[in-house]
């Protein structure tokens, strides 16, 4: 897909981050926008904002984790626009705990969404995206993706579940020879709200997890949007987003899986050292 004039694009967590970017870009390019998001005024900011821009852009509260919701919404963007031609599986959240102390419904509630959720718009709109002739699905895994990290057990089972189903659909697509591009996404730190809101952090560490966050976070939501907006075109079955992302990809690749034993003393040193300025890791 080498030009977004005209395409129908569906993004889910599109009030905020990378998918209220992803939005803005292509309703520069000249796209029409099916943008969702479970808070309602944040998505409606969004659509406003690329309605102002001259696109066409309806806003739709959704949870993705909500397995119907998401074939109801598939089948409203489908009767609504007349075609599905890209979908961004972007909607996620995060959850700060160790295996041994983690909830089941924490546990779960990630689940359903940063795993269940990228499932759900997959196989949702899939049929869309066959019809359209000329289709395309992102689905946003993580760096956490690329290698296990001490306290992110959850995050780090979603996300390395949604590179293994991306990377299968993508073969099968082709296998089929169906007219859809697949493509699987690792971002690095990108500069969203997604530390500060995540569950597991205590509320009085908050403050300091987000400004920690900013600090490390090496990449802007626009930066990331233009990144896999440029992955989509060249079809790209993996888009890295940020010089952290290439690290993480490279560790594992050089080091192999003994790398999980230089983590764990780093992970020690790094909960020494956050403790010092009153933060739990």
């Amino acid at each position: 897909m080498k030009d977004f004039t005209d395409k129908v694009a569906v993004i889910t967590g599109a009030g905020s981050g990378i998918g209220r970017s992803l939005a803005v870009k292509l309703a520069g390019h000249g796209a029409r926008l099916a943008l969702s998001d479970i808070d309602t005024a944040a998505v409606a900011d969004t659509a406003n904002t690329c309605e102002k821009m001259g696109a066409q852009a309806a806003p739709f509260t959704l949870d993705v984790s909500d397995r119907d919701a998401v074939y109801a919404h598939a089948d409203d963007v489908r009767g609504q626009f007349g075609q599905v031609n890209l979908v961004f599986n972007n909607a996620g959240v995060a959850l700060q705990a160790n295996v041994e102390d983690m909830a089941w419904e924490d546990f779960e509630w990630l689940m359903n969404i940063n795993f269940w959720g990228v499932a759900y718009g997959t196989k949702a709109f899939l049929p869309h995206l066959i019809e359209s002739g000329d289709g395309h699905i992102v689905n946003v895994s993580s760096v956490f993706g690329l290698m296990g990290i001490p306290s992110q057990s959850a995050y780090n089972a979603a996300k390395f579940a949604v590179r293994g189903f991306t990377e299968a659909l993508r073969q099968e697509m082709r296998a089929a020879r169906h007219p859809v591009g697949v493509t699987c996404v690792h971002p690095g730190g990108i500069k969203t709200n997604i530390a500060v809101n995540a569950r597991g952090v205590p509320d009085g560490d908050r403050e300091q997890v987000g400004k920690g966050f900013e600090t490390i976070a090496l990449t802007h939501p626009d930066s990331a949007a233009r990144i896999i907006l440029g992955g989509v075109r060249r079809n790209q079955p993996r888009v890295l987003i940020g010089p952290d992302a290439r690290v993480f990809d490279a560790i594992p690749r050089v080091i192999g899986p003994r790398y999980q034993d230089v983590g764990a003393p780093v992970y020690r040193l790094a909960q020494s050292v956050a403790g010092r300025f009153g933060i739990t890791l």
